[in-house]
């Protein structure tokens, strides 16, 4: 058995399904031996990083091993987004890259990476973008690294591994001798009973005195499944909630209790219930820089915030904790839940009415598309199992604040690393992961048109994916940040292909929709199809998406922004006097 063919075995046995890559030189032994997989399904990407951004897909909500391949140097270069994509999301990523013959090391060989005599250092570069990259240098060594590296990957917090494979270990004569299967130890984060004793008696004394609670629902508690833990708690003890943009739909968002997303870009109702909060309850959240308004450093003066996270890391790093419970968020909040239950009994139900933004009126007067009523049609039209994705840019904004997401769906948007066109390509990893649930993309025309060419990806391997394209021709939210720092723009404008022909090159389908009537028609239409879909959807660009600088509401925000422009140069005046 050769080198790359023990790696596809063993992977075969932990359950991989699907592998993501660029052909090359230095990965031609492994493209074979995937071809000769029963069980894992190659994909020969156009680009090496849409195939990272895959395999994040991959495993994005399946919690599988997603895996990317590429050949030596810049092949294997361009796997880094993917990687960083999976370091801060925390998905369990395996990266397989071809390495130059180590008898050639520092003569500059093609696709030299050693770090010797001015070639660049691939290990340096790897060990920055994982949690481990390991160097494979004895063949009979093959097993032991792919088992230490996957048990890695799944350990703790998940993220990316990386193996380099020499090309002299794909040599005739060498082999694979000692094959054993790989023993895959994923061991959950079990909490600490004290820590959940602590917890629960402060979050019982806060709700006996009749402190106003909010559950603030983050990604990492979509990741470990809590949703039935945290609605058992939130209904028993009349909880609101609010969710970051990715943790929509972990609880029905027409929930009584629901109120909604709660960010720069969120929902008046969410800012509310955090400003009126006297303790939150943070469950696998991260403190990202839009979740907080830019790191405000008063978001919790007058709040207290009990953490849970999976990484300790994450406790204190943006703000300190008044009380933590590190581990799973889904056993966490069980075994939270159950230990509260002992000490105090249910809360009466409250007279609460459910929020459905889907239904709220927009207020639209130019011809094109409103991007908040598209969204509003897409949340109406979902089927009961999507996964919907979202890419870098305003659109991104409508979505989050417009598209209501119910359990049983998912939607996300390009993480913490925040590529774009991280999701116009990762979401045929998503679909790959998970064949019988529809999987739509809503991205800028700006982020589709840096990787869109992954369309004939998806037509030859035949995944069916639709992508609804919000065109305007421009960047529109370096737009808006031109305009707000420097009163003016520039160099964000562009032309936009014909899609629906461009689609049709490559065998897909293709839409053009300029009417709210024409787009309806045309994702009924997509959803029916089974095949990859573009909807080319003409949107105005006056329609500017809801973002408030502070928690306290738009025109506050306004002000701070004002304040802050107008605020005399501390160090100039220093001077002056």
């Amino acid at each position: 058995m050769r080198v790359y063919e023990a790696i596809v075995k063993g992977l075969e046995g932990i359950g991989v399904g699907a592998a993501f890559g660029g052909a090359g030189e230095n990965a031609a032994g492994l493209m074979l031996a995937l071809k000769h997989s029963k069980s894992i399904r190659p994909v020969i990407t156009r680009h090496e990083q849409a195939a990272s951004f895959m395999a994040c897909g991959y495993a994005m909500f399946s919690g599988r091993l997603g895996v990317c391949f590429a050949t030596a140097g810049p092949g294997a270069f361009n796997l880094f987004s993917g990687l960083a994509v999976a370091m801060s999301d925390s998905y369990p990523v395996l990266a397989v890259s071809g390495y130059a013959s180590r008898r050639w090391t520092g003569k500059g060989a093609l696709n030299e990476t050693s770090g010797v005599s001015r070639t660049p250092n691939s290990q340096a570069m790897f060990a920055a973008t994982t949690k481990k990259s390991f160097l494979l240098t004895d063949a009979s060594k093959t097993c032991d690294v792919l088992e230490e590296a996957v048990n890695i990957a799944f350990e703790g917090r998940p993220g990316p591994v990386h193996i380099h494979v020499p090309e002299d270990l794909t040599d005739h004569g060498v082999s694979v001798d000692n094959f054993r299967p790989i023993d895959l130890r994923v061991r959950p984060v079990l909490p600490d009973p004290a820590r959940v004793q602590d917890v629960a008696e402060k979050l019982v004394e806060a709700l006996e005195k009749g402190k106003k609670l909010l559950a603030l629902i983050g990604f990492g508690a979509v990741k470990s499944g809590a949703g039935h833990e945290l609605k058992q708690l939130v209904e028993r003890y009349q909880i609101p909630f609010a969710t970051t943009l990715d943790g929509k739909g972990i609880i029905a968002e027409r929930h009584p209790l629901c109120a909604g997303v709660f960010c720069d870009s969120g929902h008046s109702a969410a800012w509310k219930a955090f400003l009126e909060a006297d303790v939150v309850l943070a469950v696998g959240n991260s403190f990202a820089q839009h979740a907080t308004f830019g790191f405000r450093d008063d978001l919790f003066a007058d709040r207290k915030l009990i953490h849970i996270n999976i990484d300790i890391g994450e406790i204190d790093k943006v703000y300190k904790a008044d009380g933590a419970i590190i581990g799973d968020a889904r056993l966490a909040v069980g075994a939270l839940l159950d230990k509260m239950s002992g000490l105090l009994e249910p809360s009466p139900p409250a007279d609460r009415e459910a929020a459905d933004y889907s239904d709220e009126h927009i207020l639209h007067l130019t011809g094109k598309i409103h991007p908040g009523q598209m969204a509003q049609s897409l949340s109406k039209r979902l089927p009961d199992n999507a996964i919907v994705l979202a890419d870098a840019g305003a659109h991104l904004a409508w979505l989050g604040y417009y598209l209501q997401i119910a359990p049983g769906q998912n939607f996300h948007k390009p993480g913490g690393f925040g590529p774009m066109a991280g999701n116009v390509n990762g979401a045929l990893g998503v679909k790959l992961a998970h064949p019988e649930r529809t999987v739509i993309v809503g991205c800028g025309d700006g982020c589709y048109l840096l990787s869109g060419f992954e369309l004939l990806t998806a037509v030859q391997y035949d995944i069916p994916v639709i992508w609804i394209v919000f065109n305007n021709a421009e960047f529109q939210l370096i737009k808006l940040y031109q305009l707000q720092s420097y009163q003016e723009y520039g160099l964000v404008d562009f032309g936009n292909p014909d899609y629906v022909a461009y689609a049709q090159a490559c065998g897909a389908r293709g839409y053009r929709v300029v009417t709210l009537e024409e787009f309806e028609a045309a994702l009924e239409d997509a959803l029916a199809l089974g095949k990859p879909a573009i909807i080319d959807a003409h949107i105005t660009r006056l329609a500017l998406p809801h973002y408030s600088a502070s928690p306290e509401g738009v025109v506050a925000g306004v002000a701070e922004m004002i304040a802050e422009r107008i605020r005399p140069d501390e160090g100039n005046s220093r001077e002056t006097a």
